[in-house]
This record gives C-alpha cells, sequence and structure tokens, in this order.
C-alpha cells in the first residue's frame, strides 16, 4: 500500500504546516490546524501555446448582459441582476433564511433551476417549498455531497441557474481529506467555478460561518468568487439585511431588505415603513434621521435614553452605531455646547437593526440625546440630516437632494440641515429646510 501524504493545515488561513500546533503561526488562530491527506501533483510539466499580451487601447468591452430576476431586492444588490458565469457566495448565521431566499429564487424564475442540497433531503425541500406556495415544474432538485454527482446532473440537466446548498458539504473523490476542510472547499469550489465559466451558468454558494460570523473555510474562498453576500439579521425580529461585501459586477453600498414570514421572505421596497414605528404619544429621546444605503434613501428612527449614573462609571451603550463616534458626539456637547453628560449613563438604538456608519446621522443622534437629556419632547414630524463636528459646527453631506425628496415624499414637515447644504428644490415643496450651523443653534431652535 502506497504511504499516505499528510498535511498540516489551518482551516481558517490554510497556511501549511509541518507538524501539528495548536496554534497557527500565520494568522495567530487556536485549534485550526488539522491533519488532510493530500495527492501528490504527479502531472508532468509542458509547454502551454498562449496569446499575446494587448495593449489596453486595443481591447473589446462587450456589454455586460445582466438576468433579471423577480426578486427586485436581489437585483438591487447583485446590482441590476444575475451575471451569467457570475459564482456567488452567500453567507449568514444558521436559521437566518439563506435556503429560503435561495428555492424562493429558484421556484420564481424563469428557465431551469438545479438546486443541490447536502444538508437536507429532497422531501425536507419539498415542505419549503409547499409553505412558499409557488409550483415550478422547471425546479429540478437533488441532495447530494459527491462532486462528481453533482458534475453528472449538471451535465444531464444543463440547468440556467445552479444553487449549492452549502459548499462545506462537498466533497470530491480526487481529495481524501474530510468535508469541510481547507483542500475539498477550494478544489470543489474550483470545479464549480469552470463550470460556471465555461458554460456561462451562475452559481450560487450557501456558506456556513463562524462563531466571529465570517464565512467559514479559508478566507481565499472569498477571493475565488465573483460576489460575497452576507445575509444578517436578528432571530427575535422578523426582518433581514442582505449586504453585499464583494461584487466584481457592481457596488458593495447597496442591501436588500426583507421580512420573514411563514409563507417566505416578502421584499421591503420602502425600508421606512419598518424602521419608523407610528406614535401616538408625545415621548422624549426619538427622532428621525435620514441616512442613504447605496443609493436608497431611507428614514430612521433614532432613540436615545440620556439617565444619572447609579454606579458612579457612566455606561455608554450603542445597537447599530458606532461606540466611538458617541463618545466623540458626547465629548462635544460636554465641551462646545455647555451639557454636563460625563456622569450620566447614555444608551442609543436604531431601530430596525440595522447597523450605520453615515456620518449624516449625527445630527438625528445629538438631538435625540438632548431631547432624552431635557425630557422635551421633538415632533415626529421634523427630520435630521448632518454631520457634527468637533468644534459643534454642523457640516454638509452628500446626496441631501434625495434625503430631502425622501422625507417629503414621507409627510415630514420640516428638515434640518448644515447651512450652506441646501439642496435645490422646486418653489412648491412642501417641506421646509432649515440650515443650522451649529448644535447651539439647533438647541435653540427646537428646545428655546
Amino acid at each position: 500500500m502506497a504511504k499516505k501524504n499528510l498535511a498540516y493545515i489551518c482551516q481558517s488561513c490554510a497556511y501549511r504546516a509541518a507538524k501539528w500546533a495548536g496554534k497557527c503561526p500565520s494568522c495567530g488562530e487556536w485549534n485550526t490546524i488539522v491533519e488532510e491527506v493530500v495527492s501528490p501533483n504527479t502531472k508532468a510539466k509542458r509547454k502551454t501555446e498562449h496569446a499575446p499580451a494587448k495593449s489596453i487601447q486595443h481591447l473589446e468591452h462587450p456589454e455586460l448582459i445582466r438576468i433579471r430576476t423577480p426578486d427586485e431586492e436581489l437585483n438591487r444588490v447583485l446590482g441590476g441582476g444575475i451575471v451569467p458565469g457570475a459564482v456567488v457566495l452567500i453567507g449568514g448565521e444558521p436559521g437566518i433564511g439563506k435556503s429560503t431566499l435561495m428555492l424562493q429564487l429558484a421556484v420564481q424564475m424563469q428557465g431551469k433551476f438545479l438546486y443541490v442540497s447536502g444538508e437536507e433531503s429532497e422531501s425536507q425541500i419539498k415542505m419549503r417549498a409547499d409553505r412558499i406556495g409557488i409550483k415550478n415544474e422547471a425546479c429540478y432538485v437533488v441532495s447530494a455531497t459527491s462532486l462528481h454527482v453533482i458534475l453528472d446532473y449538471i451535465d444531464e440537466n444543463d440547468p440556467d441557474v445552479i444553487v449549492i446548498d452549502s459548499v462545506q458539504t462537498l466533497q470530491s473523490e480526487n481529495i481524501e481529506s474530510a468535508p469541510g476542510t481547507v483542500t475539498q472547499i477550494r478544489e470543489c469550489t474550483n470545479e464549480l467555478i469552470r463550470i460556471a465559466k465555461s458554460r456561462h451558468i451562475p452559481i450560487f454558494l450557501i456558506g456556513h460561518i463562524t462563531k466571529e460570523g465570517f464565512i467559514a473555510g479559508p478566507k481565499v474562498l472569498e477571493h475565488m468568487v465573483d460576489t460575497v453576500l452576507q445575509f444578517e439579521g436578528d432571530r427575535h425580529h422578523n426582518y433581514r439585511l442582505l449586504r453585499s461585501s464583494k461584487n466584481r459586477f457592481g457596488s458593495t453600498a447597496e442591501i436588500g431588505i426583507y421580512e420573514m414570514l411563514q409563507a417566505g421572505l416578502r421584499e421591503v421596497a420602502n425600508p421606512s415603513e419598518i424602521l419608523i414605528s407610528q406614535k401616538n404619544e408625545e415621548l422624549s429621546g426619538i427622532c428621525i434621521g435620514a441616512t442613504i444605503e447605496g443609493n436608497r434613501p431611507m428614514m430612521v428612527e433614532t432613540q436615545a435614553l440620556v439617565s444619572s449614573a447609579v454606579y458612579g462609571t457612566p455606561q455608554r451603550n450603542v445597537n447599530g452605531y458606532d461606540l466611538r463616534r458617541l463618545n466623540m458626539l458626547l465629548a462635544v456637547l460636554e465641551k462646545r455646547c455647555g451639557f454636563r453628560l460625563a456622569q450620566q449613563d447614555v444608551f442609543i438604538n436604531i431601530t430596525g437593526g440595522l447597523k450605520l456608519e453615515d456620518p449624516a446621522m449625527d445630527l438625528s443622534i445629538v438631538t435625540a440625546i438632548l431631547s432624552s437629556y431635557e425630557d422635551i419632547y421633538v415632533p415626529y414630524e421634523y427630520a435630521f440630516a448632518g454631520e457634527v463636528g468637533l468644534s459643534g459646527e454642523v457640516r454638509a453631506v452628500s446626496k441631501l437632494e434625495q434625503r430631502v425628496v425622501e422625507a417629503e415624499k414621507l409627510g415630514f414637515e420640516k428638515i434640518f440641515i448644515a447651512a450652506g447644504n441646501k439642496p435645490i428644490k422646486s418653489k412648491k415643496s412642501g417641506i421646509e429646510v432649515i440650515e443650522i450651523k451649529k448644535v447651539e443653534e439647533l438647541f435653540q431652535h427646537l428646545f428655546g
């Protein structure tokens, strides 16, 4: 019997070590080095023919053709639709709705769809399809983990779109290591990418994530594919966010919003409907901020709670916002505006489960903090869009015209912006634009 070639490979960074170790010398992760059986490369080297290099001025730029799906949120995140031959990796926590999203796409799209599941049986997939309530005779479902069997199914059915659920369950017979290892994932993904590029078939790969929130497997997996999507959300809330962290055919700033229902995922065309709660009471510490995610304007409800510190050390707690930026805003209010917040507990919450990095939310955060600190109600018909500087000045933000139009469309009466950042509006505009130079002016205008 031939002696097996053993290698010790890190499952996080694909570093190959000579012997087992508890800590990877490359990435520093613990307990990620696994013993794998590798096959020697016995292919003889030969000279290959290749085309000569061309000047960039003489290269052709063919028009990119996209396949529009019935899911407009997915189209938005992908940059306008699915590109033939593209390989898309979708990651997310278990039970977040990745399989539901792909199966829902499979039963709604036109053309032949091949759904390969390595985690569920065909009867389980049928139960989920019945719950969605849409039937499609052109959607073919198989339960397999062998890469060679899957390639045979692709040859037999010649599908237009392929979904692999999940890439960590695939196993190639050419590799003796277990499924989910670095060698298996890299080998199977390479073969699927070859199929996608040679036959111009888009392939969706569903991937597991680690406890840190990263897609399981080597980091090189994200470099190999064309697009990486993250499906985010809280199990205790019905709303899900689809973000793009890498996209060779579009922008990475767009997000898609879904609502998880019993009958599947519902597209949320108007995000403001979930981000603004309808209230009849006059409550302090609540105001509305105008933010931009990609090219999509959204009105987001910002909540703040300011109370006296009980245990001596004030608490700073945020949900959906940057804690360091909150500390900066509190320092500005303390130093420039004279508000005594050093001994106050401050809690910030962005509704809807969003995680925002838009600096234009500074003005709404400051307004919510001042409203809670003074216990004075801010009318819900007011919106805010502005960045706060270290000297307490309100600075201009980008794409202000879209923010104002969105606020006007939703019925807001006033929007507070930075002075000199006034958008071009018609005289018949139904919203009043108020320019603010400093935070002190904002306080005087709202609270007297």
